[in-house]
């Protein structure tokens, strides 16, 4: 069934992050933590910091507010993260083919609010989570794991077996 361009990009979005996260299942705690100059962080780091920030752009296009986990919350467990990626992958998925041209949500910007475009929120989440990913692949590869295939023609094939 064809889809419009958003709703496929982010249904994209989900997959990968998902089956990444997937196969980041299998990884040693060593590898899970090793790092790699010009990453985030560790394995581990990203995919807390990707889950969040995927969140909080889900909270803002939705809600008009910030996700925020508190300072001193602890980690999410593998199955958090997982929980987190499928809800906040499926709300985009979702509002990639509600948001229209116009729509926009205050932002603070510099000490005083902004309207930022809902269409950039849902551009950064793309841009976001595509770099954050290709960083995890990187690290993996650096701890002789090789990473999956995440393009767009493995999702194609996924699609229409």
């Amino acid at each position: 069934m064809p889809l419009d361009t958003l709703t496929t990009l982010f249904q994209h979005n989900r997959w990968a992050n998902l089956r990444l996260l997937e196969q980041c299942a299998g990884l040693t705690d060593a590898q899970l933590d090793a790092t790699l100059a010009g990453t985030y962080g560790s394995i581990r780091d990203t995919w807390q910091h990707l889950a969040t920030a995927e969140r909080s752009y889900l909270s803002r296009i939705s809600t008009g507010q910030r996700y925020s986990r508190p300072k001193d919350a602890p980690p999410l467990t593998p199955a958090e993260l997982k929980e987190a990626l499928e809800a906040s992958g499926a709300g985009l998925v979702e509002w990639a083919a509600k948001v229209q041209a116009g729509d926009t949500v205050a932002i603070e910007w510099g000490g005083s609010p902004r309207a930022v475009p809902k269409t950039i929120l849902l551009t950064q989440a793309i841009n976001h989570a595509t770099e954050h990913r290709a960083q995890i692949m990187a690290l993996m590869t650096q701890a002789g794991v090789q990473p999956p295939d995440l393009d767009g023609w493995t999702y194609l094939d996924v699609l229409e077996p």
